[in-house]
């Protein structure tokens, strides 16, 4: 598909600095741009790019101010990162969707199928399960008991969703996610050693959530594991029986929550972040990577650091002492050095 600078603008409702008639076909990362492609600049860091890129259109934001020459036409918009993912949106959905049953698939007799779905081959639908319309199931779903899938979801290959769990409306799970698996519930034993204890809750997601390759939500032991709309989870994160994650709350890649924990709303963890079990977590809390968050944090919008996590700006004095700590210890041995030699010359 061919797009104009003009027409582009229309659409984000930008302003155009350059040729309004330039035409890209495709999109680029503004420091591998190339004739005929549209990239964007957010990042400060990468202006310099603006002035060598090849991209015939450069997003820009509308208080971006060049300090040398730019040979690609700007639009500039209110926000140029989320005007370009309007654009990968916009050529995504331009793309023909899939449709239809294929086979071989299996669906149960008393499953309800939404309209104009797209159901893949090797998928089994077990019985009684509900389907929205518009819902895409890539091959190799398995969709267990009881299950309900809201309208225009997607999910991708090789997903497991156990029985009774409920997907809202415009969610997106990625290829091996596991949605409903049991939590790890053991009771300790003397015969056995661990006693399982059945799981038997279910998982709930409402709407707008998307969930990364190979992560996995377990069920509750009772109740609800629940994702509350919005909610953005990387891959292979790991989310506990009981958990409850606030709206519009995202998790990078590898994180962690040990069961019961309570997520508020609008926060943001970065890798690897570990939450220990029945830990309360206020709104709009930020977590570095590789945070290990062992007790409640009860203060809105704190950003923490380290393991055992801080806040930052007490994480980050402790690490200033932490990398000076080899010279105070040469300190220490040559204070005890010191006084040693005092000793032995007060008390020959």
């Amino acid at each position: 598909m061919e797009f104009t600078a003009q027409i582009i603008a229309g659409y984000l409702g930008g302003k155009v600095e350059g040729d309004p008639n330039v035409k890209v076909t495709t999109v680029s990362k503004i420091e591998e741009g190339f004739p005929g492609s549209l990239a964007f600049l957010a990042n400060p860091k990468y202006t310099p790019y603006i002035y060598s890129t090849k991209a015939s259109i450069v997003l820009v934001n509308e208080d971006f101010t060049p300090e040398q020459p730019v040979e690609a036409t700007l639009i500039r918009v209110k926000n140029a990162y989320e005007a370009f993912a309007s654009l990968l949106t916009l050529y995504a959905q331009s793309k023909q969707p899939k449709s239809g049953v294929e086979e071989p698939s299996f669906i149960h007799k008393s499953a309800k199928i939404g309209k104009e779905p797209y159901i893949g081959a090797f998928t089994y639908i077990a019985e009684d399960v509900v389907l929205g319309n518009n819902v895409k199931i890539y091959p190799q779903v398995y969709i267990g008991p009881r299950v309900k899938v809201g309208d225009n979801t997607i999910l991708y290959p090789g997903v497991v969703i156990y029985e009774e769990c409920v997907i809202g409306n415009n969610c997106i799970i990625h290829g091996g996610a596991i949605i409903g698996a049991d939590g790890f519930g053991f009771a300790s034993s003397e015969e056995t050693n661990y006693k399982k204890i059945p799981q038997i809750g279910n998982v709930i997601i409402e709407d707008y959530v998307e969930i990364g390759a190979n992560a996995t939500v377990d069920r509750a032991t009772m109740g609800s594991t629940i994702l509350r709309k919005g909610v953005k989870i990387d891959d292979h994160v790991h989310i506990a029986h009981n958990v409850e994650v606030g709206e519009n709350t995202v998790m990078a890649a590898q994180s962690g929550v040990a069961g019961s924990t309570k997520i508020g709303k609008n926060c943001m963890f970065g890798g690897q972040v570990g939450v220990s079990p029945h830990v309360k977590i206020a709104d709009g809390v930020k977590a570095g990577a590789q945070a290990g968050i062992s007790g409640d944090i009860r203060k809105p919008g704190v950003i923490v650091l380290g393991s055992p996590a801080n806040e930052i700006s007490k994480q980050r004095r402790s690490m200033a002492v932490y990398k000076n700590l080899p010279e105070l210890m040469n300190k220490i041995n040559e204070l005890e050095r010191t006084i040693e030699e005092l000793k032995n010359r007060i008390n020959p």
